[in-house]
């Protein structure tokens, strides 16, 4: 048996900017995690394990440009 609940949530305007910002960063991460797998299949290199994903993307957080990628769990 299979169960499946629906809620609907009614966040306050803070609410709202910290889930985008949360989600934002969460697409930014999975398109570079992506770009990176595409890139190493195009190459005919091996399958990019999760480990070294989470290596890149802890590496990308110390960059300028990404910084704000630290500010979000």
């Amino acid at each position: 048996m299979h169960l499946r609940y629906s809620f609907r949530v009614y966040p306050s305007a803070g609410q709202r900017m910290a889930l985008a910002r949360a989600f934002g960063c969460a697409r930014v991460v999975f398109n570079d995690a992506l770009r990176a797998c595409e890139t190493a299949r195009a190459a005919g290199l091996p399958f990019i394990p999760s480990g070294e994903l989470s290596r890149q993307l802890t590496a990308s957080k110390k960059t300028p440009e990404r910084a704000w990628l630290a500010e979000v769990s």
